[in-house]
């Protein structure tokens, strides 16, 4: 969580590759202290995710109203979130309109990348920070408006971190993370929050399986020890292994209704 990994007392660099109003008021908290108290951090943790829930749900109510699917998508740096977005969006376009909220601490790289794929795509740099906020990403919906028409798919790929992200909500339908067969089947185990927050796994890059030590088995029963309602996909976005399994299931996935429960 933020208020122990230090994120949440350091100063956000939220850089936007556009300038623009949004309707919510961003209010920045900034508590420092030496020894908190266990009673003291809990507080301020409940104090962020408020906060930052009143954000995701008016970005769930923009998304609802006109019929967007969003997604997180999750991982720990290097499982290869861009690469597969890429090529997800190859073959996602020609059938349906797709946009990308892209997450990173520093550059615009992988905007770039997503932009040459073919849909268009805003950077969102944290800065120090660990993770994507709500109140960031309703200022991407911002930018992206005129290309979220109804029945498109927004991804939202967020820092990679396996720790602090799960405890965010974006006002995304979805959280999907991403595990490749390089990191290890264990990673379930230890980082047991951001499994039981997600509705998908992705085990990606299993064209690698050749040549890592990486039982797929063990690491998807250990995933359902900790969610046993998740979903599994293997995948690999270099060979196409996978793709038509994965862009089913975002066929089938719907955007959230229209009635929603009112701003907390």
């Amino acid at each position: 969580m933020c208020a122990t990994c230090g994120c949440s007392t350091a100063t956000h660099e939220h850089e936007h590759e556009h300038e623009h109003e949004h309707e919510h008021e961003h209010e920045h908290t900034h508590e420092h202290t030496h020894a908190p108290s266990a009673r003291r951090v809990l507080d301020l943790e409940r104090s962020l995710l408020a906060h930052n829930d009143r954000f995701a749900a008016a970005n769930r109510r923009f998304l609802a109203a006109r019929d967007i699917l969003a997604l997180n998508l999750l991982s720990s740096p290097g499982s290869g979130k861009t690469t597969l977005l890429c090529e997800t969006l190859r073959r996602l376009l020609p059938q349906r309109p797709a946009a990308v909220i892209e997450g990173d601490q520093q550059t615009s790289l992988d905007a770039e990348r997503i932009r040459a794929a073919g849909a268009p795509a805003v950077q969102l740099n944290t800065g120090r920070g660990c993770h994507l906020e709500a109140h960031g990403v309703g200022h991407a919906l911002d930018d992206l408006a005129a290309a979220l028409v109804p029945g498109s798919v927004l991804f939202i790929e967020n820092v990679g971190n396996l720790v602090c992200p799960a405890l965010f909500d974006l006002g995304e339908a979805h959280k999907v993370v991403l595990l490749s067969v390089t990191e290890g089947d264990d990673k379930p185990l230890k980082y047991p929050d951001m499994f039981a927050a997600a509705d998908l796994v992705l085990i990606s890059k299993i064209d690698l399986l050749p040549h890592v030590q990486f039982d797929v088995e063990r690491c998807l029963a250990s995933a359902r020890l900790v969610n046993p309602t998740l979903t599994a996909l293997s995948i690999s976005a270099h060979t196409g292994a996978g793709m038509d399994a994965w862009l089913s299931w975002l066929a089938a996935a719907r955007a959230p209704a229209a009635a929603l429960p009112p701003t907390p």
